[in-house]
């Protein structure tokens, strides 16, 4: 049996090991159009390579998934993330599970998953070839007959071929053309780019907890929140991003955002900062920020607020704090 394994990446591994080591005598070939293998791999989590999440409940998994939640389901049920881990670690990569339930090898390097999964597939007696862009696959004539992989200056045969290349376009139009539907593609897992007087030259400052809710929709996600020299990065911003993809889209990246950057109710944070005020009248505002925000940040919002530098607690009203720390 000759199986071709459409893309060299992280998927395209996993898939030819599986294929050689489930049929022995098979001719297993992977087939990368880049000039080097598993790239993304390199660069995931950082240089760390995020390889799974703690979640081994497959019907608790599947609700972390913006889209596909139903259909995922039973793969999960089939291998889910503790055999993901299984897999690893049997081969030696150990693993760990990090405070937010983020999973990377003991060794903090990417470079560990990548000699793992090569040297799987050398054992599993797996080729490469690089430079290989495929530009058309043609099904059998007949039945039983062989797939014809059609790259620039090779034509391959195969009886079975997986497809693992990932977002390209270029695969697409030939699965369409097979006959597969193809839903169309939309940005996912993005920042957001934002011109606000309120977070410029703040790139860097983040907070722990905040909530980001797009107004005027459902949307709504929490978690560590960053502000960069573009706009609002952060696992806040980039799950807020992913759930509301198709949202977003049809907005064309247009809306308004609303940021709670200490995650509470405004009317608590209004008791909190009279409190401030009945107990510490005569201190200034701006050198003791509240709430755990960032010196930098609790300056510019309470210039928002209309309150300066030089302002103390005795000198704040009521209309300063109307629409503040919700920003």
């Amino acid at each position: 049996m000759n199986i071709v394994v459409i893309g060299g990446g992280a998927a395209g591994f996993f898939g030819a090991v599986r294929a050689a080591e489930c049929n022995p005598s098979a001719r297993v070939l992977i087939l990368e159009r880049g000039k080097d293998v598993l790239s993304k791999v390199r660069v995931s989590g950082g240089g760390r390579c995020n390889l799974t999440h703690a979640c081994f409940v497959p019907k608790e998994l599947v609700k972390f998934y913006p889209r596909g939640e139903k259909e995922l389901l039973g793969p999960f049920h089939v291998f889910g993330c503790g055999d993901t881990v299984a897999w690893f670690e049997g081969r030696g990569v150990k693993t760990k599970i990090e405070e937010d339930g983020r999973m990377f090898p003991v060794s903090n390097k990417s470079q560990s998953v990548i000699d793992c999964l090569q040297v799987s597939a050398d054992n599993a007696g797996v080729g490469v070839l690089l430079h290989q862009r495929v530009e058309d696959l043609v099904p059998p004539a007949a039945p039983g007959g062989a797939w014809h992989v059609v790259c620039k200056e090779n034509t391959y045969q195969a009886d079975r071929v997986l497809v693992a290349a990932g977002s390209s376009p270029a695969i697409w139009e030939i699965l369409a053309r097979l006959g597969l539907q193809i839903v169309e593609p939309v940005p996912s897992l993005f920042t957001f780019h934002i011109q606000d007087e309120r977070i410029a030259d703040l790139p860097g400052v983040s907070v722990p907890l905040a909530t980001a809710q797009v107004e005027g929709t459902k949307l709504e996600a929490s978690g560590p929140l960053l502000i960069t020299h573009w706009g609002l990065s952060g696992p806040a911003i980039l799950k807020l991003s992913a759930w509301g993809a198709r949202e977003l889209h049809q907005k064309s990246h247009r809306f308004t955002l609303k940021v709670n950057w200490i995650r509470e109710k405004t009317e608590t944070c209004k008791t909190d900062l009279e409190e401030q005020k009945q107990t510490a009248p005569r201190q200034l505002v701006a050198p003791q920020p509240l709430f755990g925000l960032p010196s930098r940040l609790w300056k510019r919002l309470l210039h928002a607020a209309g309150i300066g530098e030089e302002k103390r607690w005795a000198d704040t009203s009521k209309k300063n704090f109307s629409t503040w720390p919700n920003n």
